[in-house]
């Protein structure tokens, strides 16, 4: 049995510069304990390093998959059907539904770090959700992985 016409999966990793800055948060509490000696210190590199690390990490994990006729975007769980049109935003309108252009009721699955989005309408009339928009590297290809589950779901 396929599961889905047009798998798709993506996690929304942070940029590799934050794990860079993830290091030096644990030289910084390597010297704030430097005064202490030698054995804090280390412990305030690894630390430091660690607890940054988790958050990056974590802040990078939401993931968008497509799979068995729904849209899975981070907690969200969606079936295709109640999904209408797909509109890929290039990075001027992706700032700007993130910014001005954002309705309050709409579901954001938003990574400022990433410059594209995919804006899903909501067509399900007991959702008071007016649209997802849902930050990714690959907006055609979850557009395609939509419009295809749509197709199977049908």
């Amino acid at each position: 049995m396929q599961l889905s016409a047009a798998p798709y999966e993506e996690r929304l990793t942070v940029p590799r510069s934050w794990w860079l800055i993830s290091f030096l948060v644990g030289v910084s509490m390597a010297l704030i304990l430097l005064p202490f000696g030698t054995l804090p210190m280390l412990g305030g590199l690894a630390g430091g390093t660690a607890a940054a690390a988790v958050v990056a990490s974590s802040y990078g994990s939401p993931r968008i998959r497509v799979v068995a006729g729904s849209l899975i975007a981070g907690e969200a769980k969606i079936p295709v059907t109640a999904l209408g049109q797909a509109e890929i935003l290039d990075p001027e309108e992706t700032r700007a539904w993130r910014t001005y252009k954002a309705d309050t009721r709409a579901f954001l699955l938003l990574r400022a770090y990433i410059p594209t989005a995919l804006k899903v309408e909501v067509t399900d009339p007991d959702d008071p959700t007016p649209y997802l928009y849902l930050s990714t590297r690959e907006p055609q290809r979850l557009a395609e992985a939509l419009r295809a589950a749509k197709a199977a779901a049908a």
